[in-house]
Order: structure tokens, then sequence, then C-alpha cells
């Protein structure tokens, strides 16, 4: 059977077993922007009524522009994880799939869960003529790594000449966007990106994301997950944020990131990847020094399949850093007696 994979954001379940309350941790286990950006004015009706179908058009003509598709209208779905769920459903049974890795666990729990035989491999250029579906996350969490558009557009080129689909995952792709390849869908209708919309909002509990691809498969992504999918408030909100000015979000995570880096170096850790919305970090002690930060109520993301690796989610400001900083140098003094 699939094992549940665990995932970064669990600090109920982190309080229980290390102390405290589950207020009094530093959550850094997540790549969520932890500045939330403000709420704009919701109206009454949002609330009241049955998400309208023009509150689906208006989000999803936001959305376009935001992330530059042309002519193709992004389609709002509940969170991307509801459609990865799915994408089984758009290949034959059985489809040899191709992920490439390490990166987020649920497309293999996915596509082996519907009985597909799935491929974990280092890089696209290991991608064969066998696969059915690609799947790329750029930038890849957790390591960060980022293929250019050009490339995975040939990519998608290669499949499609032997009736294979790529789907890209831009989940952590509002902090790097000269790499989507948003602009380049309409060219391949064998093309499936995902955008994720409350990681770089900071508002995840939101569930929200975009899909985008071709007329027909956004069809069939709206018929499986059937009639209003996505409440009326995430639509109104998605629709006023994605139009707003977005630089000053883009300039803080980039200060936070860049104050996280200056700590994790400073403590004399390795960096091994990231993006401005999480940083990776490898050493021999991991396991160790991820039990430490816990005793000092911090949580941070590790990896089952990669002992020696740490991921870091930005601090929402100097106290935060500051804090992980003490932790840190606390574990260097106790390390070094």
């Amino acid at each position: 059977m699939n094992a549940p994979i665990v995932h970064g954001g669990g600090i109920t379940a982190a309080a229980a077993l290390h102390g405290g309350r589950p207020e009094d941790w530093l959550d850094l286990s997540t790549g969520i922007n932890p500045n939330p950006v403000a709420l704009p004015e919701i109206p009454m009706r949002a609330w009241h009524r049955l998400p309208d179908r023009y509150l689906v058009d208006d989000a999803r003509t936001a959305a376009r522009d935001f992330y530059q598709s042309g002519d193709i209208l992004p389609l709002p779905v509940p969170g991307t994880q509801s459609v990865i769920q799915l994408l089984p459903r758009l290949i034959e049974q059985g489809a040899r799939v191709a992920i490439v890795g390490p990166t987020y666990g649920e497309y293999e729990r996915a596509f082996r869960s519907a009985g597909c035989s799935v491929d974990a491999i280092d890089g696209i250029e290991l991608v064969t003529s066998q696969h059915r579906l690609v799947v790329v996350v750029n930038p890849n969490n957790p390591t960060g790594r980022v293929y250019a558009p050009d490339v995975l557009a040939a990519l998608a080129g290669q499949l499609a000449a032997r009736g294979g689909m790529l789907v890209v995952d831009e989940a952590f792709g509002d902090t790097a966007r000269e790499m989507s390849l948003a602009p380049y869908a309409r060219e391949f209708p064998n093309l499936v990106i995902f955008r994720s919309f409350g990681k770089f909002f900071g508002l995840a509990g939101l569930r929200l994301g975009f899909v985008i691809a071709s007329t027909s498969v956004l069809g069939r992504f709206e018929e499986l997950l059937g009639p209003w999918a996505v409440s009326g408030p995430a639509l109104t909100i998605a629709s006023r944020l994605l139009r707003s000015e977005t630089s000053g979000i883009s300039r803080n995570l980039a200060e936070r990131a860049d104050a996280l880096r200056a700590v994790l170096s400073g403590a004399g850790l390795a960096i091994a990847g990231g993006t401005d919305l999480f940083t990776l970090v490898e050493d021999d002690d991991a396991v160790a020094l991820h039990a430490h930060l816990c005793r000092n109520r911090i949580l941070v993301r590790k990896f089952d399949y990669a002992p020696r690796w740490l991921r870091f989610g930005v601090a929402a400001d100097a106290a935060g850093d500051e804090r992980l900083a003490a932790a840190l140098r606390d574990y260097r003094r106790c390390y070094s007696i």
C-alpha cells in the first residue's frame, strides 16, 4: 500500500512530541510566504451564493494576465494537490511515467496508486520513448533546480511527437517568473502547467491553484472536479490579488531569503539549493540538528529519503532570523564539546 507522505507544517504533531504550545513554535518547515498579504474586501454575496460563472471567468482572466498564458484562461482548482491526484485519469491505465526527482512525493504516490509504472529519474535527459507522461517540478522542491523554458519546450515537443504528455509544476514559479513555461502553453496541447496561489501570497489555507493547459485538458479537469470546486471568496481574492502590484512581495521574499542564507552560512551549514521561499542544506548531522531545533521549538523539514538534508523556510522577520541563529549557535557549542 502507498503510505501517506509526511509534509511540512505539522506544528501540532511536533508540539505534541517535543512540547510547547503550537503558537510557541517557529515554523520554518514550509515553503510559504511567512508574511501573508492583506486580504481584499470580499462582498457578502461571495459568501452567500454558490460561485457564479462570472466569478470563475474573472479569476481566469486575472490569472491569464498574471501568468502570461496568452489566450489560455487558466482553470482555478482547489489547490494543485487536487489535480495531481487526477493526473492518472489523463493517461491509459498502467502507462509508464517518469518523474524528475527527488521532488514532491505526491506525484509518485498518485501514479503508483493508480497502477502506473513510475521511474524516478535524475534529469530530463533520462526520459525515454517508453514514458507516456513526464513530471518536472520547476523550480524543484526541495533542491531548487531550474530548467530553462526552451529546454522544457523542447522536451514537450519530443513527447508530443510520440503522443506523450509533459506536466510542469511551477508551484514556486512566482519567485522565478522568467523561468515559467506558461507563455509556451498554446504551442503544446500535450503540456500541463500547475501554478500555486497560496505560496507566493502567503495564503496556503485558501487552497487555491491554477492549471494552464489546452481547452480539452482543462475541460477534463473541470469535469473530474465537478461543479463549484473553488469557493466564491477564493475566486474573489484571486481576482483582486492577481491584479495587484506584487513587486513588493517579490522584494521582501528576496530579502528574507538572503537573510536566511546568511544565517545558515554563518552557522557553517552547506547550502545545497533552494528558492526565495526555502533553502536546502546538506549536513552529516542533519538528524541531530533537526532534533535540536525541535527542542528549541523550531520546525524545519527533514527527508526520510535524504537523511543529510534539511529544508528551511524563510522567517517572517529579523527576530525569527535571530531565533534560528541562536539555536544554531547553541547547537554548534554543544556539538563542539
